[in-house]
């Protein structure tokens, strides 16, 4: 199929060869080569800005510890349907670090305080428990310090460590999917 031009001067040349410009059929599919590299360029761009503000923003970092997912942490301030634990007479006796067996631990600040994770994961370590990983949580607004745990064999383990940290509200929730047990720092946390 041949593409027709609008006539121009060169087409009226009577005698003789062609004189001229000639204009070539048009290749297929350049538009499509072009729209890929396009399409390339800015997904690798994209990609760059996404990891780089990630690292300016704290939310990751390259130290080989997991924190929870941000879609956890947020949820952190959500009140889950679970009543405390430490009120139940029929719940078992606190844990010791010895009781912890594979369950991993992480503690997360719900407030302001800069370093509060970290100085709770000292404690909680020199107390002999194992903090798998610290970090901040979905918001700073949280008022009081509860230690939440997946599954109803973890409470009594979830019960020492909020001896540890001189806490006793503990809670079970499914709030928190990347740990067993999930310590939220709150401001009655002294430290």
């Amino acid at each position: 199929m041949t593409t027709r031009y609008p006539r121009d001067r060169f087409d009226d040349v009577a005698d003789g060869p062609r004189v001229g410009a000639h204009r070539g059929a048009q290749r297929r599919g350049r538009g499509w080569i072009a729209f890929a590299w396009a399409a390339l360029a800015t997904g690798v761009i994209v990609g760059i800005s996404v990891l780089g503000l990630a690292l300016l923003n704290g939310s990751y970092s390259f130290t080989g510890s997991t924190s929870p997912s941000a879609s956890s942490s947020a949820s952190a301030t959500s009140e889950p349907s679970s009543s405390p634990t430490s009120s139940a007479p029929e719940a078992p006796a606190a844990g010791t670090p010895a009781d912890q067996g594979t369950t991993s631990v992480v503690v997360l600040n719900g407030t302001t305080t800069t370093g509060l994770a970290a100085k709770a994961s000292a404690t909680l370590t020199s107390a002999g428990w194992k903090v798998t990983s610290t970090g901040d949580a979905g918001t700073t607004g949280t008022t009081a310090t509860i230690v939440y745990y997946q599954q109803t064999a973890q409470a009594s383990v979830a019960q020492g460590i909020a001896k540890s940290l001189g806490v006793t509200a503990v809670q079970q929730s499914a709030a928190f999917p990347n740990a067993d047990i999930s310590v939220v720092l709150g401001a009655d946390y002294a430290g």
